[in-house]
């Protein structure tokens, strides 16, 4: 299993505002200590927003990728549906070449909303967007010369897009949230999917992974092209009380304010100890305990090809993150990998 981090590119630690400057530098800086504590990829997101610095994530990973030498650099997810396709993939077959061959994407529609206005398009066109600008990013990564037509976009003849990744085929993961049509369309087109699971059990999601493995198998995809990945929440300290009194406070802020936002009651105790339980979807603990969870989201979904943390969103100060880097780096890999 590749194991690695997603991150918001926040500049808020709880309700201490950063310095957007510093908590670049930051950024920058666990980027470039996963590399050398032996993580294996890591992304991040795209946002819109005033407390995350993720607007324009291929920026923040060239950044990354003249400061690392093995990690894989990924967004975490391109919100497809309000960019364009073609700049999109200049983008990152621009840091496939600055990072000699580790860039990848993970295309997605979103789960915030904000990039549709911004740029100019229409909820209401929310599939059809996505399913759309899909279409040509994969024939823009797949040929040098391109022919193509759609809806929301003027046409291209015969044109050629440049640069070409160094990569023949940059890895293109599809992130999805729990619509069965996702899953079946990540299976048809052979893309690895990127499973969101940020609440309640991550065994439920077996079936709609089963779904897409199906409709993989039956567009004539091997098991192996058919890779899962999974984004959760969590956490590792040096011991599981330790990591709970690190998270906890901020994950109850955090939870609290989108719920207010999105008409959520606040959440309690309860909740917090049913997600952090062991089929929860919280991976929070001591190395032990996250190698055994991780192991055991694996078996409950068939088989997991990797898993990225997102944990710079409930409040935990740099040191914290770096720590926790560190530990997965050096103790929940080799635990879950067996090296």
């Amino acid at each position: 299993m590749e194991i690695g981090i997603d991150s918001f590119a926040s500049a808020m630690y709880g309700s201490n505002e950063l310095n957007s400057v510093d908590a670049m530098e930051q950024l920058l800086d666990r980027i470039a200590f996963a590399d050398e504590v032996g993580l294996d990829v890591f992304g991040i997101g795209e946002h819109h927003k005033k407390e995350f610095l993720d607007s324009a994530t291929a920026v923040i990973l060239a950044a990354a990728a003249a400061r690392t030498k093995r990690i894989k650099l990924t967004s975490a997810v391109t919100v497809l549906s309000a960019a364009d396709p073609v700049r999109v993939y200049q983008s990152f077959a621009t840091l496939d070449l600055i990072s000699k061959g580790r860039a990848e994407m993970v295309v997605g529609r979103g789960s915030s909303i904000e990039a549709y206005p911004l740029f100019g398009f229409s909820l209401n066109d929310y599939d059809a967007l996505f399913k759309e600008k899909l279409d040509l990013l994969l024939k823009v990564r797949d040929n040098e010369f391109v022919t193509w037509s759609g809806r929301f976009r003027a046409p291209l003849a015969d044109l050629p897009v440049y640069p070409r990744a160094l990569q023949p085929k940059l890895p293109v993961w599809l992130g999805v949230g729990g619509t069965p049509e996702s899953f079946a369309r990540a299976g048809t087109l052979g893309l690895p999917l990127m499973v969101a699971v940020i609440g309640g059990e991550t065994h439920r999601f077996r079936p709609l992974v089963d779904h897409y493995r199906e409709a993989g198998r039956r567009a004539g995809f091997s098991p192996e092209q058919l890779k899962v990945g999974l984004h959760s929440p969590g956490y590792v300290a040096a011991t599981n009380e330790q990591a709970i009194a690190d998270y906890y406070p901020g994950y109850v802020e955090l939870w609290t304010k989108l719920g207010k936002e999105r008409g959520w009651p606040p959440v309690t105790k309860a909740q917090f100890d049913s997600v952090s339980a062991p089929k929860g979807v919280l991976v929070l603990g001591g190395p032990e305990q996250v190698a055994e969870k991780l192991r055991r989201h694996s078996e409950a979904l068939g088989g997991v090809d990797r898993f990225t943390f997102q944990m710079d969103n409930a409040g935990l100060t740099h040191a914290q993150l770096m720590s926790s880097i560190e530990l997965i780096g050096k103790k929940v890999i080799p635990l879950v990998n067996g090296n």
